[in-house]
């Protein structure tokens, strides 16, 4: 019988199937190979064992039973940490993050937690707004993966960015905002580009997109670092709102 359950997890990540084997590898699953992510999703495997449980669980932040698999007779899974689908699609960001096969997946010198700060001009309101977030940064070979915490406010933000000449970065942006907010839940995209100081905790620039009317607008967007640690702990940490708010809860949007 095919494993819908596993199946609909690895589309929450976004990834193919051999992007999935490719983060379980790095996860420590040294040998999952692409056939092995099918004959999961057709149903082939029951009981994962050894490192494939370990890489599972670190990839998805999930149980095996929540993946459709089922438990080991006389072997009880250690219960969740309460991290709801949100929170489970950030830190599995991290491990997720492709790079070309064959090479180190390290991480480069922009991982990390990092404070998002951009601001916008609302036409339907005749006024500038600043929202805010904590975000965090997968950095893998000259590839930015950036996701805002779940925690952190009630829209989201994402980049996927590309690194050029050290301390440039550019790439595109994308914000599904509050569907209880302002903007009752629209999304916004577009293209930003950024350059790092030299110590590399901080890169300013300047997002592009369209607006309500199909105009093109743009803005100024920093990001400051406030930590490299990307372990679980630090992410809990700093999964809560930017400290860096409007009265009115603007930095949702």
């Amino acid at each position: 019988m095919t494993n819908t359950a596993f199946r609909a997890a690895r589309l929450d990540l976004d990834l193919s199937q051999d992007e999935l084997a490719a983060a379980l590898r790095r996860a420590g699953m040294t040998t999952c190979s692409k056939r092995l992510v099918q004959r999961w999703e057709a149903g082939a495997v029951k009981h994962p064992q050894g490192a494939s449980v370990r890489a599972l669980q670190q990839v998805f932040q999930a149980r095996l039973v929540d993946l459709g698999f089922e438990e080991h007779k006389g072997r009880q899974e250690e219960p969740g940490d309460g991290l709801g689908r949100r929170e489970v699609l950030t830190l599995g960001a991290l491990v997720a993050m492709p790079v070309p096969e064959g090479k180190v997946a390290e991480a480069g010198k922009f991982e990390g937690i990092w404070l998002s700060r951009y601001e916008y001009y609302s036409s339907s309101r005749d006024e500038w707004h600043h929202c805010s977030h904590y975000c965090v940064i997968a950095h893998r070979g000259g590839r930015l993966r950036l996701r805002s915490l779940p925690q952190t406010a009630p829209g989201v933000i994402s980049m996927e960015l590309s690194v050029r000449d050290a301390n440039v970065v550019t790439g595109t942006w994308e914000e599904r905002t509050d569907p209880n907010g302002y903007y009752r839940g629209s999304v916004y995209y577009g293209a930003i580009q950024m350059t790092g100081d030299p110590s590399g905790r901080r890169l300013t620039g300047k997002w592009l997109g369209f607006g309500a009317e199909s105009e093109v607008n743009d803005g100024p967007w920093t990001l400051t670092r406030v930590t490299r640690d990307t372990r679980k702990a630090s992410l809990q940490s700093y999964n809560r709102p930017a400290a860096d708010k409007t009265s009115d809860g603007d930095d949702a949007e």
